[in-house]
């Protein structure tokens, strides 16, 4: 994957980090909690990424102060919505993590299932690590996923990161494949 800082369109808003040519990727708000929720407990989030006992509102409005808004004022980054460019439709979440057991950021992302398998994810994702390299000077990433999505490690190998090794992690200790770029 080529880096061009010209393919990143600048914000028109300060809640705006890019877009891409079919979709937006902003920051979170407070109101974005029942996204959150469906997100959440959607089949390909429980199946790939687990439960993480979001059930109500304001258990949604909870996971967003204490993750993705949390994230922004201590790292400057962090998970961020991806919506439909033209209807503005929240499609899934895609963004860079600090986790402090891990030697660098990790991207991280997620879709509706009902926006998996159109090219949403590598559009996106594609465009973060371009943000992350040139925009947040990020010189290296990881990135962790089930061996058993395939999805998740075709489109880490198409945006340029390798496979280094399998990790035991989280509070299940499950394992992962553990990638890096740059």
């Amino acid at each position: 994957m080529k880096l061009n800082k010209f393919s990143i369109k600048y914000p028109k808003s300060m809640s705006q980090i890019l877009e891409s040519k079919n979709l937006t990727l902003r920051k979170f708000e407070e109101n974005d909690s029942q996204f959150i929720l469906k997100l959440l407990n959607s089949s390909t989030w429980l199946d790939f990424i687990g439960d993480r006992k979001v059930n109500t509102d304001q258990e949604a409005k909870n996971y967003l102060l204490n993750g993705p808004l949390k994230s922004y004022k201590q790292n400057n980054y962090g998970l961020w919505l991806v919506e439909t460019k033209i209807n503005k439709i929240p499609i899934g979440i895609c963004g860079i993590i600090k986790r402090a057991d891990l030697d660098f950021p990790d991207i991280g992302y997620a879709f509706l299932p009902e926006y998996t398998g159109k090219g949403f994810a590598y559009e996106i994702s594609k465009e973060t690590v371009i943000y992350a390299k040139t925009i947040l000077k990020i010189e290296k990433m990881c990135a962790l996923t089930e061996a058993r999505n395939i999805s998740s490690v075709k489109l880490l190998t198409k945006i340029d990161f390798k496979f280094k090794k399998s990790i035991f992690y989280g509070e299940e200790n499950e394992e992962l494949n553990y990638f890096e770029n740059f």
